[in-house]
């Protein structure tokens, strides 16, 4: 039987972004994309158990959360390999997991194809800056990445709020405090409320999941703070209707005129295949110009799309435009383009 210590190595080996350990399928990794078994032995539940206990013991963790809800999430390190991101689960009546890895080095925003354009918001010093995208486009890396530019460019005090931490930084020109939920603090909300009267030049919001964070990040963005938050949706424009939307209908007048003075830029991101059988990502930027606020303040969300497209003098990309570009260079396929696009028929024309 194949031991938890040989499936982590070989995930950190074959360069793996994720390892799955569930009942009735063998032990398998997420290779650009894919999923595939590292051994052929399918696991029973005694075996998911006792490799998650052994995931629990390497965390130095109890497994009461996971037995209790259902689900845990935390993370882990071994020295020497990688640092490990968990979410435990409860599925059919056995214990599961899905092991992010993480590598112990910020990854190089070069090799990672995230665009200068994005890497220059280390110099955003108030207001806000969304990334934004689903699961798995590569938000974490692409805020690692900012965060290492400010503490290698700025004299800061970077506060980190994460649920888990993924990536570690060493302080270099910035003092860096990196809080872990559940750990190091009860939630996201006392956690920001705290921050605040930790003399902050830069906070990093893992999550705005609730009216009430989303409305104290709104007013560190306004008092004078770099905020750089995380939302899982698809879009700029998404983004900002996700927010004003997890308001009451009483209260949104007044969030849409707070967004749209704090709100700097949004990035947007996600991951395609590309024509090497690996993945390439693809980012639309959207900074907030007087045209922009203008929208957000009158309720015309759905005219943003246009600001965007018409934005490239300021800086600005549409996600379409980031798709096409892809397509124009030969790295995504024809078919990719189109099924990833937000408008189809229009980059279809544009495609000729």
């Amino acid at each position: 039987m194949i031991t938890l210590t040989d499936c982590l190595k070989q995930a950190v080996a074959d360069q793996a972004s994720d390892l799955f350990i569930v009942s009735g399928s063998p032990v398998c990794v997420k290779q650009e994309g894919r999923i595939l078994p590292i051994h052929e032995e399918k696991l029973m539940p005694p075996h998911t158990r006792q490799f998650i206990s052994e995931i629990y013991a390497m965390a130095g963790r109890s497994m009461d959360a996971v037995e209790a809800r259902g689900d845990d999430d935390f993370s882990f390190a071994i020295p020497g390999l990688a640092r490990f991101r968990v979410s435990a689960y409860r599925q059919r009546g056995s214990l599961a997991a899905v092991v992010r890895v993480v590598s112990f080095d910020i990854p190089d925003w070069r090799s990672m194809r995230i665009p200068e354009a994005v890497m220059e918001l280390a110099s955003v010093t108030h207001g806000m800056v969304l990334v934004t995208g689903t699961a798995g486009s590569g938000k974490s890396t692409t805020q690692a990445c900012i965060i290492d530019r400010i503490n290698k460019t700025r004299d800061c005090h970077i506060i980190t709020l994460e649920d888990p931490i993924e990536f570690l930084h060493r302080d270099q020109k910035s003092i860096i405090s990196q809080r872990e939920i559940a750990v190091d603090t009860a939630d996201y909300l006392s956690a920001l409320r705290a921050c605040l009267r930790q003399a902050p030049d830069v906070i990093l919001l893992g999550e705005m999941r609730d009216p009430e964070t989303i409305r104290t990040a709104i007013t560190a963005a306004e008092t004078g703070h770099t905020l750089i938050a995380t939302l899982h949706t698809k879009g700029a424009v998404n983004s900002i209707d996700r927010i004003i939307d997890s308001f009451p209908s009483s209260q949104q007048a007044q969030i849409r005129i707070q967004l749209s003075s704090v709100l700097r830029t949004v990035v947007s991101q996600e991951l395609l295949p590309d024509t090497s059988g690996s993945m390439v990502p693809a980012f639309e930027i959207m900074h907030t110009n007087s045209a922009i606020r203008s929208l957000i303040r009158d309720s015309r969300n759905y005219q943003i799309d246009t600001v965007i497209a018409s934005g490239g003098s300021e800086g600005m990309v549409s996600m379409d435009q980031s798709i096409l570009a892809l397509y124009r260079s030969g790295e995504i396929t024809r078919d990719t383009a189109l099924d990833h696009a937000s408008n189809p028929e229009q980059l279809q024309r544009q495609l000729g």
